[in-house]
């Protein structure tokens, strides 16, 4: 069964409190261990055929579990009906509490990104948390040229999660006087041999590691666990995340410009 990784607002975190009071008389034995262990139940449902649903949250991750009718059982994992609908994608529609990233978006605004594409009244503006030695990240950055041509303006918020040399990278660009000339060099030069700057390491440069470190708890903020990690709003206004390379076919509901043509050959894949 999927976890599911959310930041819990603080009313939901003061109701989750109160909760798991209840819920600690009331839990069948076989989840007992598990809410001993900090393991907070949200909610309780029916879910047919004799199972009880549970909603627990654990260090701002939901996940879903059914219990048998005598308590001592317990089920994780899809439950697919006699029509071969899948109750639990159901469920956790109806029943784990949405995210509201309202909040972590203002931050956005106010994190060390690089500007890239149209810079003076854009069409439309999305963020990106990328690792300077993700590949997705790469396939990202072209996939996007043509959408940027047209009026996007991505945001990208460098981070250092994949090794040893991603923030030196990461530093390079930020520390940068033309940080958007800084990064196109990098995205050309991915996967090139790459030997670090003078003056721009970790010790030399502490305060622009220090907002990179930053952008990767606000990443973690949005539930996005690696790169790339896309950020929206949609033509309702409302705040959109999308963890991982995006297909192409996903670009303009994500941008909100028509369909452009990429005829790059390494983004086929992603069609």
């Amino acid at each position: 069964m999927q976890a599911f990784k959310y930041a819990v607002p603080t009313a939901l975190a003061a109701a989750l409190i109160n909760t798991a009071a209840f819920a600690t008389e009331q839990t069948p034995p076989v989840l007992e261990r598990a809410v001993s262990a900090g393991v907070k139940v949200v909610r309780q449902f029916p879910a047919g055929s004799g199972l009880t649903g549970w909603v627990l949250s654990q260090g701002g991750r939901h996940s879903l579990v059914y219990t048998t009718a005598d308590g001592k059982t317990l089920v994780a994992g899809a439950l697919i009906d006699e029509r071969g609908q899948n109750l639990s994608a159901q469920h956790e529609d109806m029943y784990i509490p949405k995210p509201d990233f309202a909040a972590a978006f203002a931050q956005l605004e106010k994190s060390a990104f690089i500007a890239e594409g149209s810079t003076k009244n854009p069409k439309s503006i999305i963020y990106a948390f990328v690792d300077p030695n993700c590949p997705y990240c790469h396939f990202m950055w072209r996939a996007v040229q043509p959408y940027e041509a047209a009026g996007l303006q991505v945001r990208w918020i460098p981070v250092a999660t994949l090794g040893p040399t991603s923030m030196p990278k990461a530093i390079e660009v930020l520390a940068s006087p033309d940080k958007t000339a800084a990064f196109r060099h990098m995205e050309q030069n991915h996967g090139k041999p790459w030997k670090p700057q003078a003056g721009k390491t970790e010790q030399n440069q502490p305060a622009v590691a220090a907002s990179i470190r930053r952008n990767g708890e606000l990443m973690e903020q949005f539930g996005i666990a690696g790169t790339p990690g896309v950020v929206w709003r949609d033509s309702q206004g409302k705040v959109q995340v999308k963890s991982g390379m995006p297909r192409l076919s996903e670009l303009p509901a994500m941008t909100g410009l028509p369909e452009q043509r990429i005829s790059d050959p390494a983004l086929a894949k992603f069609k």
